[in-house]
């Protein structure tokens, strides 16, 4: 009797390990394919994010731009430093009684550029501002061979 006991006490063991190994690898394989899955997702989520910062780099820009190096290079007009020098001479047209290159009066305070982004070898976007109100400008530039930049409003809008 006690041989049987032993028997049925050694097979069910040996059946209870057989079920646990089995039910232990279909758990980790189905793991493995999930942790596949996830994988590929952060694969495919990386490669958006780097389109989103790829999106995020200005498209209309002076640097880089050959049709614009080509343009000053017929006029032999040196490239490398002029955003900052277009930038400096709208800036610097700022005054105590405000930039003559924005069309609109204003009561309370006066109107000056803040920020100049630079779109290509004719135009620049300009955002100016009183502490209060605030609005675009759209300038025709054009640099002459000795270096001095002259500017045209284009457009102009206020926001209220």
């Amino acid at each position: 009797m006690r041989r049987n006991i032993f028997m049925y006490l050694f097979l069910f063991t040996a059946l209870w390990v057989v079920f646990q190994y089995v039910n232990s690898t279909k758990l980790f394989e189905a793991q493995e394919s999930k942790i596949a899955k996830l994988e590929s997702q952060l694969t495919a989520a990386d490669s958006l994010n780097a389109l989103k910062e790829n999106e995020g780099t200005r498209y209309f820009q002076l640097n880089g731009n050959e049709h614009a190096y080509a343009y000053f290079d017929r006029f032999g007009i040196e490239v490398d430093a002029l955003e900052s020098k277009i930038e400096s001479a709208l800036i610097s047209k700022n005054t105590a009684s405000g930039n003559a290159l924005i069309p609109y009066e204003n009561a309370t305070g006066v109107f000056q550029i803040n920020k100049v982004e630079v779109l290509n070898h004719k135009w620049v976007i300009t955002d100016f501002s009183d502490g209060k109100r605030w609005g675009e400008l759209i300038l025709l530039y054009d640099v002459s061979k000795d270096g001095e930049i002259t500017f045209e409003t284009l457009q102009s809008v206020i926001y209220p």
